[in-house]
C-alpha cells in the first residue's frame, strides 16, 4: 500500500521537519508580549508643555505628575518620567497607578528588581488594580516562574474579565507549557477584545504546534496585516508556508522578517532552509 518513492521522499524531509520544529520552538520562546495601548500624541512636546502648565498652576496635584510622567515615558524620556512618578508618589504614597507606571519605566530600563518592587507596592495600595497584576505577571513569565505568572494573570482576569492583555499573556504561559488548546482559547478571547496583532501571532503558533498549518497561516496573515513591521509574525508566516510546501513564498516571508530585523535568527535560518527553491 505504501508507494516506495513517496516513502523515500518522506524520509528525506525528516531533517527539514526537525529543523522546523526547532524554529517553531525558537519563535514560541520569543513571542511578543501584547503592547500597552499607546497614544503617540500623548508623548509629544506640545502635550508635555501643556501638562507642565497644569502642574505650574497646581504643583501639589499627584495626578498631574502621573500624567506628565506617562507622557515623558512615551517620549522615551525615562529619567524625567521617573522623577514625575517619584513626585506623584511623594504627594500620594498610595497612588497605585503611579507605582505601576514607574514599574513600567523601570522594566523598559532593564531594572527588573525595582519594577517588581513597584508592582508589589501598586498591588498593596490597590489589590483590585488589574494592570499591576498583568505587569508583575509578565516579569514572572519572563523569569520562567510560570506558576506565579498564572496566578497574577488569573487575578487580573477575575478583577477585569475584559482585560485583553491578561488573556494574551496567560496564553503565552500556557503555550510555553505545551498547553496549546488552552493557549488558543486565551488568544481567541484577547482577539475579541483588542485590535492588536500579537494575539493572532500567538494563536497561530499554537495552531502550528498542533499541526494545523493552514489555520495558523490565516492567523499569521492577519497578524502581518495588522502590524506589517512585526518581524516575528513574518517569520512565523514563513514557517506555516514552509510546512504547507510553499517554499518560495516562505522564503519571501523569512526575507521580509530579516529585512525588518537582520539579527533575528529564526528568519535567517528559515531563509537558509528555503533558499533557491522554485
Amino acid at each position: 500500500m505504501i508507494n516506495p518513492l513517496r516513502s523515500t521522499a518522506r524520509l528525506r524531509t525528516l531533517p527539514l521537519l526537525g529543523a522546523m520544529a526547532l524554529a517553531l520552538a525558537a519563535c514560541q520562546s520569543q513571542t511578543a508580549t501584547m503592547p500597552v495601548d499607546v497614544d503617540v500624541e500623548a508623548g509629544s512636546q506640545t502635550n508635555i508643555e501643556s501638562l507642565t502648565e497644569v502642574i505650574a498652576r497646581d504643583p501639589n496635584n499627584a495626578e498631574s505628575y502621573n500624567v506628565r510622567g506617562s507622557a515623558y515615558g512615551r517620549a522615551g524620556r525615562y529619567r524625567d518620567a521617573i522623577a514625575d512618578f517619584d513626585r506623584a508618589i511623594q504627594i500620594n504614597p498610595n497612588f497605585s497607578r503611579a507605582y505601576a507606571n514607574r514599574a513600567l519605566v523601570h522594566r523598559r530600563n532593564g531594572d527588573v528588581e525595582n519594577a517588581l518592587a513597584d508592582y508589589n507596592r501598586a498591588i498593596q495600595a490597590d489589590p483590585r488594580y488589574a494592570a499591576a497584576y498583568v505587569g508583575r505577571g509578565n516579569i514572572y513569565r519572563q523569569q520562567g516562574q510560570a506558576a506565579l505568572a498564572l496566578s497574577d494573570f488569573n487575578a487580573a482576569i477575575q478583577i477585569d474579565p475584559t482585560d485583553a492583555q491578561a488573556f494574551h499573556n496567560r496564553g503565552l504561559v500556557y503555550q510555553s507549557q505545551g498547553q496549546h488548546q488552552a493557549a488558543i482559547e486565551d488568544f481567541t478571547a484577547a482577539i475579541g477584545m483588542s485590535q492588536a496583532a500579537e494575539p493572532y501571532d500567538g494563536r497561530g503558533l499554537s495552531y502550528l504546534a498542533l499541526g494545523d498549518a493552514r489555520v495558523a497561516l490565516d492567523d499569521f496573515n492577519e497578524a502581518v496585516k495588522r502590524d506589517g513591521d512585526s518581524y516575528q509574525a513574518w517569520a512565523n508566516q514563513g514557517l506555516a508556508l514552509e510546512q504547507l510546501g510553499e517554499r518560495q513564498k516562505a522564503y519571501a516571508a523569512f526575507a521580509r522578517a530579516a529585512s525588518l530585523n537582520p539579527s533575528y535568527q529564526p528568519a535567517a535560518d528559515g531563509m537558509r532552509r528555503t533558499t533557491g527553491t522554485g
